[in-house]
């Protein structure tokens, strides 16, 4: 496999720099960390690899699944929307990839990526998708310099202050996971 360099929305692999768990091998506590994985899914290699710490996997999991499939509060496209923006800020191509795949299946609006992943952060994008994102680059880039303007240009787009938060949640999140994963491994052109 060749590993991937640029934002795609095409499948991506990700390939570990160290050796994930092995289920046949794991541990009783490792196991029960990955139970908290939705079941429907893989469990893929990136959670493997969390598993090698099966105490830190076991509160990461339902925190990443109430930030970014909570029921109330932004929509969950948005929510994807704020991860592919944290994301491209820290060129994390494997997240970036995922999450702007859901974003496309959550609105049917592939041109949003495309424009993203072509643009970068000088994405040109409707009123209430800029909004969004360029509040999530911002964030990525430098948190402490976030100020009220930035959270009246949300409150005119309508946002409720909940959504707000989950949109800070799902792009502080996404900088922590990316700096997670970066160390540990790597993106890859799926076969």
């Amino acid at each position: 496999m060749k590993p991937a360099t640029e934002f795609t929305v095409e499948p991506l692999e990700w390939e570990p720099y160290i050796t994930p768990v092995n289920l046949d091998e794991a541990t009783d506590a490792q196991r029960d960390a990955l139970k908290i994985t939705p079941s429907n899914k893989k469990i893929s290699n990136y959670v493997l690899t969390l598993a090698l710490d099966p105490e830190s996997l076991a509160h990461r999991t339902p925190l990443f699944n109430a930030i970014m499939y909570g029921p109330a509060g932004l929509p969950r496209s948005e929510r994807e929307l704020g991860a592919v923006a944290a994301s491209i800020v820290n060129h994390c191509i494997y997240c970036a990839s995922t999450h702007a795949a859901r974003y496309n299946q959550l609105t049917s609006r592939p041109e949003i990526m495309q424009e993203i992943f072509s643009a970068g952060t000088q994405a040109a994008l409707d009123e209430h998708s800029q909004g969004l994102f360029d509040f999530a680059v911002h964030l990525s880039r430098t948190p402490p310099a976030l100020s009220r303007d930035d959270v009246s240009v949300l409150e005119c787009l309508g946002l409720t202050a909940l959504q707000m938060f989950d949109l800070v949640l799902s792009a502080a999140i996404f900088g922590w996971a990316n700096r997670l994963m970066h160390p540990l491994g790597q993106a890859m052109k799926a076969q």
